[in-house]
């Protein structure tokens, strides 16, 4: 301190010297130390610093004050309280000085100080703020002196626009002080007070907004002027506090309208277009009646140009020459400094452009009523609107995309629908936005070139009969010697989109000018020029010689092959060239090989060698490794045997690195070169392959794992005589994940066929019995106790051995399967019907025989062992659950294997054996889930009518297990027979049972999957007829028709979204707490309070979640929060799932939220208030933890919304949080956790689809 203190003397003694270098660099020295986070100043070196630099901002010398006022900055945080307010009041007083130099630097000093203030320290901001606003105030109000006004006005805004919510008591002042500047005579202050206000309005109280609007609704009938800055005014509190305005809109927007019909006033119509910009994005649900008046507005203003004459310039450009370097520019004819007409025209096309962006649900209007005028207006002028009207064009595209996308077919749409539309106007754009392509001005191409590239991801192939048009402006952009490397990139870069997304034989006319062309963007000098001219080159090669199907090359294209080749070789060799550049230089060698690899057979030896130096390279190994595996997959099998011998070495020691990408890639790249060049890979080459491979089969990293098996069956099945080498790590691995329970799906079908082909190798130790042996050991050791003597002194507090998950007994079965069909399964059949027979095996290996036994009946016939039967109908009486549901499954998957005899005798026990109804309909849904062949249902169609009858039979039952079994069967059969079934279910609605509704409804939703089906076309006509259940007076038959058309909204939300306007009604009436459905049980001394419509909330509200990922833009957000914030005040699971929804809401739909923040603010501040009573259970107090933890999640989210943070009831919250220990505690875990992120323990578990 000592010495730092020293130090600062040293240096204030030089700032008094009369020379300025010795001013300048002390000065210099002070703010460099101040920068410093270790920098400490005793209470007289802040004194005398403050002092100092105050003095200094009068300095004679310039580049001493400036320096100075640098050194504000980080001295505020480094300083005392008192010390800051000694700053602040001599740069108010300097402020208001005579000196204009003086008030200028004064100015900027306290901007800085302002800037500076950390937000986390309130009171020092809050106490700075206060002492700053009164003097700002009366110098807006009272001072003459313009220049003073304007300083004033400008670090109020800054003020405001930081410290808003501080400054509540001076907000009345501020507001009268401000207000009358509206009405100065200098535009520079009237636009000044417009910006303070702006930002006065985001955080001031509700009387003294609503002073304000009716302020500004009454100076509208003023003069011109006036008139102006008062719409610039409601335009500029929209854009800060858009979620404020909306209830005045009614009274400002008629007259408003009035505004932009006024003769020979350009600036006011602009002003006005803004205003009703700023309303569409702000205010998106009050605006919605006037949207069509304004929409009418935006496309005649679109047009106003009065003082050009188009149709001549028109006829102008049809013969214009592209090469023609005379400087003809039109727009030096009309040119007119007076005309601000394109103010108008862009202000125009901006709010074309909010509109597209907002309104979703126009896309049919705006492109019946805005896309054709857009399209004509192509050919405007001014180069600014032109680029504001393409992006309004790209907006209403991008609209679009969302609709496209979930179609299976463009083409076959009806006529009306927006995609068709747009179809149909395809010509009409090319033929206009090709006329731009002609245009000098590089803004228009890359504009054209923008628009152009989103119509191709939209309509895929749209542009196949247009290629001729748009070829020409594409050379044009990439060969103009005026063209800049921005033009280049941007062209390349929609080439590079334009030519996948079109039958490669449409360009083969234009190859002679496209790929000189490109290749000389490949030898340019600009590395982002090449990079983009190599993704091309790669995709130019696949039009040369598509390989789907496979066709010999033309003889024509061959010198364009030698080009490409040669212009991507020159990269390749580089070594002191940009990263992004050596990467695709080496994918298009990569493709070129693939495709053309046996046109450059002579060529081979001097890439190649490129290609294993590239690969002992560690920044481009992965993108060579990609490279090769391509090359190698050629079905042209390209010549690499003699680079093999080098490179699968250094393949197999990738797959010991520490990079996952690398290990995929290389995987993927040795199971190729395993297949197509089996004849070169040796035995040494597959024993270094397999010291590799044990580490990557791990539950850790299950991609990996599969990618591993993959290889390893490659290897075995080409080199049999080498799975010697798998017989310690890899099978020791390979047991280990097999009792994971995370195994299933593709690596547990790798792991089988890796199993199938080593029993089949005949690898000594590794036999058909010897796997066997190896397979069941887990299962026997699980059932076997630890019986060993224990050490003396230690407990027995657990088996030494793991107990062996659920899971692991079912992929063990399934591998016994495998394995057992491949050699002599009625063996082994035999042998477990035997020992199940014995009655003396433990109840682990009882469950694994039966599941061993449904997986081998379903690939296999075993109606010829008569045990069969008696033995998994005997373990239906079994004590265990586990050996029920095995039994069940096991005979389900036998009758699989033969439905002729198996079928009718799992229908005969159904109807007979009652008590074992459950089990058996869990059969049946079992045989009806495995009808996947063709050849199997055909054998199963027959007993549909007979089976279906037995289920209808069944759906009065009074169990609900029993009645979800017979609900999934009905899905299912559903599914295989749709046309007649569909409408059976539909005929059981009229029943006047509640529990068959339910059970109707509920095999509905399983007839909803996440995969196309045929079922889909006739369940979009049918589904309103079971949403109309919503309306059941049955609580249940409601609940479950919710849980419906929410597996619909999740899976296949085209089902339902045209319905939503009818559905959304009752859904939100099931969001309401019912007293009726609240009821009081007594449980011996104790009342409990049952809710029975609790369940049908929770449904609802699960729903509306669901929604918001599906059917967002079909959603009235405003409806929907309403029905959110009901929720938030709701039992302890449905206010789980509100805060949830606040934080989608929050990312989704911003500025709706914005609107109801206070709204949303008070029933979570009342959650994170309440108290647990003391004497509650354990239990109690976490629930009530995790739902406060929640619903910071919730204000979180809240405070990321822009413009929240203006908030004065949220701002209130955060503050009393932070004020108490606790809950500032439990804030800062959960904003360590992600805050708003969705995932955590917390998170309620939503209804399994």
């Amino acid at each position: 301190m000592a010495n730092m203190s020293f130090q600062i003397a040293n240096l204030l003694e030089k700032m008094l010297s009369t020379d300025k270098d010795f001013r300048f660099m002390a000065t210099n020295d002070l703010m460099t130390e101040l920068q410093k986070d270790s920098i400490k100043l005793d209470d007289d070196s802040e004194k005398k610093v403050v002092k100092m630099l105050l003095r200094l901002l009068e300095d004679q010398n310039g580049e001493v004050q400036n320096l100075a006022v640098k050194c504000l900055g980080p001295l505020v945080a480094k300083v005392k309280e008192v010390q800051v307010e000694t700053i602040v009041d001599t740069l108010c007083t300097n402020m208001m000085s005579d000196k204009e130099q003086l008030r200028d630097i004064s100015s900027i000093g306290l901007k800085t100080v302002i800037v500076e203030l950390p937000p986390s320290a309130t009171t020092l901001a809050a106490g700075i703020s206060r002492r700053i606003t009164g003097r700002l105030t009366n110098a807006v109000a009272k001072q003459e002196d313009v220049s003073v006004q304007l300083e004033a006005l400008d670090i109020l805004a800054d003020l405001l626009s930081r410290f808003g919510t501080l400054l509540v008591s001076f907000h009345q002042a501020i507001q009268t002080s401000l207000l009358p500047q509206l009405v100065s005579k200098r535009l520079a202050v009237r636009k000044r007070s417009i910006m303070a206000i702006g930002y006065l309005v985001s955080c001031c109280n509700s009387v003294l907004f609503e002073d304000i609007m009716h302020y500004l609704l009454k100076g509208l009938d003023g003069n011109k002027d006036t008139t102006r800055t008062y719409i610039q005014c409601i335009g500029c509190i929209s854009r800060q506090a858009g979620h404020r305005i909306g209830p005045f809109l009614n009274e400002f927007i008629p007259q408003i309208m009035k505004f932009c019909n006024v003769d020979d006033d350009d600036e006011l119509r602009e002003y006005c277009i803004q205003a009703f910009e700023s309303f569409i994005l702000k205010s998106p649900k009050e605006i919605t009646d006037y949207v069509g008046k304004i929409l009418s507005l935006c496309l005649k203003y679109l047009s106003y140009d009065p003082n050009y004459n188009y149709d001549e310039d028109d006829e102008e450009m049809e013969g214009m020459d592209v090469d023609d370097d005379e400087d003809d520019d039109v727009d030096d004819d009309y040119s007119d400094d007076d005309d601000i007409s394109w103010k108008v025209r862009r202000a125009a096309a901006k709010c074309l452009n909010a509109v597209v962006t907002t309104r979703h649900h126009m896309l049919t209007q705006l492109y019946t009523d805005v896309s054709p005028i857009l399209i004509s207006r192509f050919k405007e002028r001014e180069e600014n609107v032109k680029s504001d009207i393409f992006q309004v064009y790209i907006s209403l595209l991008r609209q679009t995309k969302h609709i496209a996308s979930a179609l299976p077919n463009h083409k076959s749409v009806s006529e009306g629908h927006p995609v068709a539309r747009l179809r149909s106007q395809v010509p009409a754009i090319v033929k206009s936005v090709t006329r731009q392509l002609r245009e000098k001005s590089f803004k228009t191409r890359q504009s054209c070139f923008s628009l152009l590239a989103e119509l191709t991801v939209v309509l895929s192939g749209c542009l196949s009969d247009h290629v001729s048009s748009i070829i020409p402006g594409v050379i044009y952009s990439l060969t103009d010697k005026n063209s800049n490397s921005t033009m280049k990139i941007d062209t390349l870069s929609f080439l590079n989109i334009l030519i996948p997304n079109q039958p490669g034989q449409v360009f083969h006319q234009h190859l002679g000018v496209l790929i000189p062309a490109v290749v000389a963007a490949v030898k340019d000098s600009f590395y982002k020029i090449v990079s983009e001219a190599l993704l091309v080159s790669q995709q130019l090669v696949q039009v040369l010689r598509p390989l789907e199907p496979l066709q010999p090359l033309s003889p024509e294209f061959s010198p364009y092959v030698k080009q490409l080749y040669e212009c991507t070789l020159i990269r390749l060799r580089a070594a002191d060239i940009d990263q992004e550049v050596k990467e695709r230089a080496i994918s298009c060698m990569g493709r070129l090989l693939c495709n053309v690899g046996d046109a450059l057979s002579t060529e081979l030896p001097v890439c190649l060698p490129i290609f294993i130096d590239r690969l002992r390279n560690e920044i481009t190994r992965l993108t060579v490794v990609k490279a090769l595996t391509l090359a190698a997959s050629s079905p042209l099998k390209v010549e690499l045997s003699s680079y093999l011998t080098e490179a699968v070495p250094i393949l197999a020691s990738f797959l010991r690195k520490n990079n996952r990408a690398l290990k995929l890639a290389t995987l993927k790249c040795l199971d190729v070169l395993v297949w197509n060049y089996s004849s070169i890979i040796t035995l040494g080459m597959v024993s270094q392959v397999l010291q590799e491979c044990g580490p990557l089969i791990s539950e850790s990293d299950l991609h990996i794992s599969q990618l591993t098996l993959t290889l390893l069956t490659s290897l075995c099945k080409v080199h049999p005589s080498a799975m010697t080498g798998v017989k310690g790590d890899i099978m020791a691995q390979l047991f280990l994940l097999m009792k994971s329970p995370l195994l299933q799906g593709a690596v547990l079908q790798s792991m089988l066929e890796f199993l199938y082909c080593l029993s089949a190798s005949n690898t000594p130790g590794l036999a058909f019995a010897d796997l066997m042996t190896l397979l069941t050991q887990p299962i026997h050791e699980s059932a076997t106790p630890t019986t060993s003597p224990l050490p003396s002194g230690t407990q027995a507090t657990s088996a030494s051995r793991p107990p062996l998950h659920k899971q692991a007994f079912h992929s063990i079965a399934k591998c016994v399967a495998a394995l057992a069909l491949a050699h002599n399964a009625d063996q082994v059949v035999e042998e477990f019907l035997a020992k199940l027979n014995d009655g003396r095996q433990s109840e682990s290996i009882q469950l694994f025989f039966l599941l061993s036994l449904g997986e081998i009946g379903r690939r296999k016939d075993l109606s010829s062992h008569s045990q069969l039967e008696p033995v998994i109908l005997g373990a239906f009486s079994s004590p265990n659950e586990d050996i029920k549901t095995a039994a069940s499954s096991a005979l389900g998957a036998v009758a699989v294997g033969n439905l002729t005899k198996y079928l009718p005798f799992v229908l005969r026990e159904i109807g007979s054996q009652t008590r074992r109804q459950y089990l058996l309909l869990h059969s049946l849904k079992e045989i009806i889930s495995c009808e996947s062949n063709s050849q199997l249902i055909e054998t199963f169609r027959p007993h549909i009518t007979e089976i279906w009858q037995m289920l209808m039979s069944h759906s009065e039952c009074q169990e609900e297990g029993t009645r979800n079994v017979v609900a999934e069967c009905l899905g299912k059969l559903t599914l295989l027979q749709p046309d007649p079934l569909l409408g059976y279910l539909q005929d059981q609605l009229g029943s006047p049972s509640p529990l068959t509704k339910a059970t109707v409804i509920t095999a509905v939703k399983f007839t909803i999957t996440d995969q196309p089906q045929a079922i889909d076309e006739i369940l979009t006509g049918a589904i309103n007829t079971f949403l109309s259940c919503l309306r059941d007076p049955d609580l249940n038959v409601r609940r479950v028709a919710l849980v419906m058309f929410n597996s619909a909204a999740h899976n296949k939300p085209g089902l339902i979204r045209d319905l939503l306007t009818s559905v959304l009604p009752l859904l939100y009436k099931e969001t309401k707490v019912r007293k009726d459905l609240i009821r009081e049980v007594e449980m011996g001394p104790f009342k409990h309070t049952v809710d029975d419509g609790l369940d049908l909330r929770k449904a609802a509200f699960e729903c509306m979640y669901t929604l918001l990922d599906s059917c967002l833009d079909r959603v009235d957000i405003f409806e929907f929060l309403n029905h959110v914030e009901e929720g938030l005040s709701d039992h302890y699971d449905v206010k789980m799932l509100t805060y949830l929804m606040v934080v989608r809401l929050a990312n989704l739909s911003p500025g709706p939220v914005l609107q109801r923040v206070e709204r949303l603010v008070v029933p979570i501040k009342k959650t994170c208030d309440t108290k647990v009573r003391t004497n509650s259970v354990k239990q109690e107090f976490e629930k009530h933890d995790e739902l406060k933890r929640s619903a910071l999640r919730a204000i979180i989210a809240l405070q990321g919304v822009p413009g929240a943070e203006k908030n004065q009831q949220l701002s209130d919250f955060i503050s009393q949080i932070k004020s108490s220990h606790d809950m500032s505690v439990l804030y800062s875990s959960v904003q360590k956790d992600g805050g708003s992120s969705l995932s955590g323990s917390g998170e309620p578990r939503l209804m399994e689809f």
